[in-house]
């Protein structure tokens, strides 16, 4: 695809996945009657203030692809990183719909769109961190945690797991995967940031019920994430 077309092609989609909420009731999570077993409070998911992040996500997404569709239509940096953009936000403009009404297929395409923000992330220069990095790499954050978030409940919701260690053995998850993409991509503080408000938002959620093994859980990944996250900032820094 010429490149003007793939940068049009995806400040186009960016778009469209925001307007997708709109389009379709939006989304605060998965609902407890989705599921075999109602996920009424469930510790794996996140307080519902922490679901106003995407505003933050949907906008720098849009701003970031009319950035690079403007100014660096044919640079390399920003032609590695469109194909898998495309292919995450080409399945998130379709996510809401199907999460309201089907929770398996919803699992799969968040999984799906978090393999092509990861890889648009890790293919993404340090040049203009604002504008390409720091969009992909809050959305990628995000989606770290809310695929394990999904995938936690339906562990839990199909009564595989028990909801606590639905909770902890996801949480676990997202945490190796962060720190894994921390390690091999370092010094990218806003992917930190996006699945540190997620880590956020599950204390919040339990500290209602005072669940002190989750709420450790996820202290302690937080201290992981802003260690590594650092150490990568530092590194970068000497070279």
């Amino acid at each position: 695809m010429p490149d003007r077309a793939a940068a049009i092609l995806v400040f186009v989609l960016a778009i469209g996945f925001a307007l997708s909420p709109f389009a379709t009731g939006g989304f605060a999570g998965f609902r407890p009657d989705q599921f075999p077993v109602p996920q009424i409070n469930a510790p794996v998911q996140p307080a519902g203030y922490a679901f106003a992040l995407w505003g933050l996500i949907y906008l720098w997404l849009i701003f970031g692809a009319g950035f690079g569709a403007i100014l660096r239509v044919a640079a390399s940096d920003w032609r590695r990183v469109r194909l898998p953009l495309m292919v995450s936000l080409g399945i998130g403009i379709f996510w809401i719909p199907v999460a309201q009404v089907n929770v398996l297929w919803a699992t799969v395409m968040i999984w799906a769109m978090l393999a092509g923000a990861i890889w648009a992330l890790l293919r993404a220069h340090y040049r203009d961190r604002v504008w390409l990095e720091g969009p992909i790499g809050l959305y990628a954050g995000w989606l770290t945690a809310a695929s394990s978030v999904a995938l936690g409940l339906v562990l839990a919701g199909y009564g595989i797991l028990g909801a606590q260690a639905a909770a902890i053995a996801m949480i676990g998850l997202a945490l190796v995967i962060t720190l894994a993409v921390l390690v091999i991509r370092p010094g990218t503080p806003s992917y930190g940031f996006g699945v540190g408000w997620a880590l956020v938002g599950v204390i919040m959620r339990n500290l209602e019920t005072s669940n002190m093994a989750v709420i450790t859980l996820c202290v302690a990944g937080l201290a992981a994430i802003a260690i590594v996250t650092w150490r990568g900032a530092r590194a970068l820094s000497r070279t």
